[in-house]
């Protein structure tokens, strides 16, 4: 959804103050890295103080992500973190599954070599990272390989979908990162989406692809 922007103003000692498009990558990316609990509630002079932003900046942000699904608004009683249940998440995934198919085809296609070495030298550090046993690199890394295939895949209508539906599940991802025993599920087949890839396989890429999802789904279900 569109952010509405707003001419940044002089904040205290002139220090510019945060637009509203700014400040709603800010508090975005607040709300995907825990900072705030589930249905906590966002106070906006508390938001106003914290990221030294007006009071209208900070609405107008709420208001953008209420329309990312990662805020609710409450009527007569401001916004707050809104918590996605697990079924919410299994049917984001569910949705997830024909847009990451499509790109992970597109990015088979679509693959130059300058493309190639990248995953090559992502596909080198997802193994070390699962080695080691970093569960918080490896974590990264995954997000680093998906954003690598949307944008290697060039479909920006599935890209912007899917940074969407991504961004209302990140709690329930970070969840299924730490899970006992994910890392070693999950990495092979990280390893098979990106090997297909590298082969220019579209097919393999969509299959390698949809086994990943719905080992997710069927690990979320187990979760309820």
């Amino acid at each position: 959804m569109p952010t509405t922007t707003e001419p940044q103003t002089a904040g205290v000692e002139g220090a510019a103050r945060p637009a509203a498009a700014e400040l709603t990558d800010r508090i975005r990316e607040a709300l995907l890295s825990g900072d705030f609990a589930p249905h906590q509630r966002l106070i906006e002079a508390d938001l106003s103080d914290r990221f030294e932003a007006s009071r209208a900046s900070v609405r107008t942000a709420l208001m953008n992500l209420a329309g990312e699904g990662l805020v609710e608004r409450l009527p007569n009683r401001g916004a707050r973190v809104r918590a996605i249940t697990v079924d919410e998440a299994i049917e984001i995934v569910e949705v997830r599954i024909g847009l990451e198919v499509l790109c992970a085809r597109k990015a088979a296609e679509n693959l130059t070599e300058e493309d190639a070495s990248g995953l090559v030298d992502l596909r080198g550090r997802i193994q070390a990272a699962v080695a080691a046993g970093d569960l918080v690199g490896y974590a990264s890394l995954n997000q680093e390989m998906d954003r690598r295939i949307r944008e290697i895949s060039g479909h920006a209508t599935a890209t912007r979908l899917l940074e969407r539906l991504l961004a209302q599940s990140a709690r329930h991802q970070f969840r299924l990162a730490y899970h006992p025993g994910r890392i070693n599920q999950s990495a092979p087949e990280h390893i098979a989406i990106i090997d297909a890839v590298l082969a220019r396989d579209p097919d393999a890429a969509a299959e390698a692809t949809r086994r990943h999802l719905e080992g997710i789904i069927a690990l979320l279900s187990d979760m309820r």
